[in-house]
């Protein structure tokens, strides 16, 4: 999707006033519809609708966000369903969202052609829109911030590659092929390895929608598979610790697969720190929370926001883990 720089609206003038709490983020209590922002005090009230708590990365994304508007002085809610496979509960959540008239909605899309109804709802109440993470299909969404997924995809890539000496068969365990992260951390590390590393055969792609167990059961069953397997690359935290339990109820040897992760979380920092994963793709999931947040404050004040802020990836293994950059970027 293309985001062209554009001018926010500014928020509607709202119905009467009806109190509600914010629900699974444990937001503050907003009173709906003020016409002076939402919160019926004057404040700014801006809606996240993330796309799950199931992992560390989103209660980073929500520590992120929580420090931008007390920062700015806005209320916020930040919710997300259980799990990152309940598209049609975050769909609710969005709609909810939007019969709330906030001054602006965040929004991370699991399913980026299911969100295109329910936000020309927003569009046609004025509500702006910026994405965070993902973005949804269609022309709603003023702002993506986001990791540029290709590109962390490609950093994966290199260093399997160094790692398993350039050639070989690996596999990968994803975490979604719906969603553009999923894809695109796919996409990102295959092309990179047809690209530059001819010798390395990708043998398969299975996707265990980030759950540990499904991710444990593929991986065992693409062990099983081909024994000549070098790598495995898991594109989120829940895939990759789904990979670490496969090898060890297997009983292998550290380092016999090599593992490349992604995200954080003190599973995967554990396995790196005991040598049984070699290396994963970190985020700024608090960087983002901060940046989705400014960027819903200027579109609902009616100012210019970039289309695309990348907020970065970086690789962090044994050598550098306790370097003050990257553990910057690192959460439990």
């Amino acid at each position: 999707m293309k985001f062209g720089k554009k001018t926010a609206f500014a928020a509607l003038v709202a119905a009467s006033a009806l109190v509600f709490a914010g629900c699974a983020g444990g937001g503050d209590v907003i009173e709906e519809g003020s016409g002076d922002g939402g919160s019926g005090d004057g404040e700014m009230y801006i809606a996240l609708v993330s796309k799950g708590f199931q992992h560390q990365f989103w209660q980073a994304v929500k520590k992120g966000a929580e420090q931008k508007a007390e920062e700015l002085g806005v209320k916020i809610t930040f919710e997300g369903p259980a799990a990152e496979t309940e598209i049609a509960q975050q769909l609710e959540m969005l709609t909810t969202a939007i019969d709330k008239n906030p001054d602006a909605i965040a929004y991370a899309a699991l399913d980026p052609e299911a969100c295109v109804a329910p936000l020309e709802q927003a569009k046609a109440k004025d509500i702006p829109v910026v994405y965070f993470d993902a973005p949804c299909d269609g022309d709603v969404g003023l702002s993506l911030s986001a990791t540029d997924s290709k590109v962390a995809g490609a950093l994966a890539a290199e260093h399997m590659a160094e790692l398993i000496g350039g050639k070989g068969e690996v596999a990968i365990v994803g975490h979604s092929n719906i969603n553009s992260t999923g894809v695109e951390r796919r996409d990102g590390f295959v092309e990179k390895m047809e690209a530059d590393f001819p010798d390395i055969k990708i043998v398969d792609i299975q996707y265990g929608d980030g759950d540990h167990l499904k991710s444990a059961d593929i991986a065992k069953t693409l062990i099983a598979a081909h024994p000549d397997l070098k790598g495995i690359y898991g594109t989120n935290e829940g895939s990759a610790i789904g990979v670490v339990n496969a090898v060890n109820e297997l009983g292998l040897e550290k380092g016999k697969i090599t593992i490349v992760g992604f995200d954080s979380g003190a599973a995967q920092i554990n396995a790196i720190k005991d040598g049984t994963m070699a290396g994963a793709i970190t985020q700024d999931p608090i960087g983002i929370g901060e940046q989705v947040v400014q960027a819903a404050y200027d579109a609902a004040n009616g100012d210019d926001v970039d289309e695309f802020y990348d907020t970065g990836s970086y690789w962090y293994d044994s050598t550098n883990i306790e370097d003050e950059k990257i553990a910057a970027v690192l959460y439990q």
